[in-house]
């Protein structure tokens, strides 16, 4: 069998987007474990966040923080640390290579200053108290915590209509940044999580040689990730039914919401490779 790689996205796709669990992909998860498949999270989650989520899971494996901010490699979970120049140490914590790739996060905030004195109605998780960050975003407080623990992009609430998030996103780009969308709107620098999934399949193709890369999203912030693989899936939003950005491109569907779609479809995708 041909190696493969899974790389998935957390909210709303692995994650139930109301209550946060993954039980529903137990299943699927348990096979992809039983034949190694190495299971790459690439979340606009923190470091703080998907390092909470890779205990749950047990997980060894790279990931991929903030919308394509940074990758982080276990310490030798690849033969010469993944033969790629830009992985440096973490000053922070010794477990980890990392290879940033994001804007710094002060910059970020510094755009989001400037948009609101052009009159703005935005609001990002670094003008919100933890508490706030649980009320918006449905985290129970530990976890909202560390949604505020911000390295490389900025979630925003934004309190404008269509005509107005045009001008908005116009003037975010004029100032050297761009935004994208999840569960909130973010802004960021020139990363995205299609880079970093590119950069982290050379690592494993250096390691393994020809391998299969599958990727699982379910919003537009997924695009340029699920363009950089070879088999992209999208799974139904909460309440059913595909984002309309990505049900234009010519992508698998899964068949269901979150973590259930999550499971048919690594389901589907190891009977195939199995045969």
């Amino acid at each position: 069998m041909k190696r493969t790689v899974v790389f998935t996205d957390l909210d709303g796709t692995l994650l139930d987007a109301r209550t946060y669990s993954f039980d529903a992909a137990l299943p699927a998860l348990g096979m992809l474990g039983e034949r190694h498949v190495p299971v790459v999270v690439c979340s606009s989650k923190t470091r703080a966040e998907i390092e909470y989520y890779r205990a749950r899971l047990h997980s060894s494996d790279p990931f991929i923080v903030e919308n394509g901010g940074a990758v982080f490699v276990p310490r030798g979970y690849f033969a010469a640390d993944g033969g790629l120049s830009g992985l440096a140490g973490d000053d922070d914590d010794s477990r980890y290579l990392v290879l940033r790739l994001g804007a710094r996060y002060q910059e970020l905030r510094g755009v989001l200053t400037q948009i609101r004195e052009e009159g703005f109605d935005v609001r990002g998780f670094g003008d919100m108290t933890a508490e706030e960050i649980a009320a918006v975003t449905g985290l129970p407080l530990t976890e909202a915590v560390m949604a505020g623990k911000r390295e490389f992009d900025e979630p925003f609430l934004f309190g404008g209509g269509p005509k107005m998030r045009e001008e908005l996103v116009a003037s975010i780009e004029r100032k050297g940044f761009r935004v994208t969308q999840g569960l909130f709107y973010h802004i960021l620098g020139e990363s995205d999580k299609g880079k970093a999934v590119s950069i982290v399949t050379g690592m494993f193709r250096r390691e393994y040689g020809e391998i299969m890369t599958v990727a699982l999203g379910d919003s537009p912030n997924d695009l340029p990730m699920l363009r950089s693989v070879d088999r992209p899936i999208i799974v139904e939003k909460h309440g059913g039914g595909y984002d309309r950005v990505l049900a234009a491109e010519d992508f698998e569907r899964a068949g269901g919401e979150g973590p259930e779609g999550w499971n048919q479809a690594v389901m589907r995708l190891l009977e195939e490779v199995d045969r």
